[in-house]
């Protein structure tokens, strides 16, 4: 069984101490299964055009939205901020300005 190189260093010498690996040469020290859970693709959500958002983009709204539970529209051209970006159908949580905190679609949404 070949053991991974030390991502601090690169040496090829570390050994198992417990349920770490640690690296002679350097002293780092890590756990094997958090970096396999690290090598996952990061999610990416685009906008109505195409362009990549990112958790903190102010985006507007491209169409008028009715929302559920209510009796109000948001309006084209309404801005929100990105709090957090889910895998789902509404794959954006955002602040909205004027609405509060909602889960929108990014294919409704632009960047700003």
């Amino acid at each position: 069984m070949s053991l991974p190189e030390c991502p601090e260093c690169g040496s090829t010498f570390a050994y198992e101490f417990q349920a770490f690996l640690v690296c002679p040469e350097c002293g780092h020290e890590w756990d094997p299964m958090a970096m396999d859970t690290q090598a996952e693709p990061s999610l990416l959500i685009k906008d109505a055009h195409g362009n990549p958002l990112d958790v903190s983009d102010k985006v507007t709204l491209t169409k008028d939205l009715k929302v559920k539970g209510a009796s109000s529209v948001l309006k084209i051209g309404t801005k929100a901020t990105i709090k957090q970006l889910v895998d789902g159908d509404h794959n954006i949580d955002c602040k909205v300005d004027g609405a509060g905190d909602m889960m929108l679609k990014s294919q409704f949404v632009k960047k700003a």
